[in-house]
């Protein structure tokens, strides 16, 4: 998994401002979970990328983009 924070946002960057890009990484080996966040100032932002970007390559691995959900507790 060779994409990392600065990688994400620049392949997400055309479809708008964003606030933040995040790789997630394991907290005991510090390797990468093979998922990411992207947040966008603004919800047209997001819904572009998603159909831009969802089923395309980054980094030599196809991605799936998709809307993040809450957590829900318990």
């Amino acid at each position: 998994w060779a994409t990392d924070d600065s990688s994400l946002e620049r392949a997400f960057s055309s479809f708008g401002e964003i606030l933040e890009s995040k790789i997630i990484n394991d907290r005991e080996t510090g390797r990468s979970r093979g998922f990411g966040f992207v947040t966008f100032r603004d919800e047209q932002s997001m819904r572009d990328a998603i159909e831009g970007m969802n089923g395309q390559l980054l980094d030599g691995r196809n991605i799936t983009v998709n809307e993040a959900q809450n957590r829900r507790n318990g």
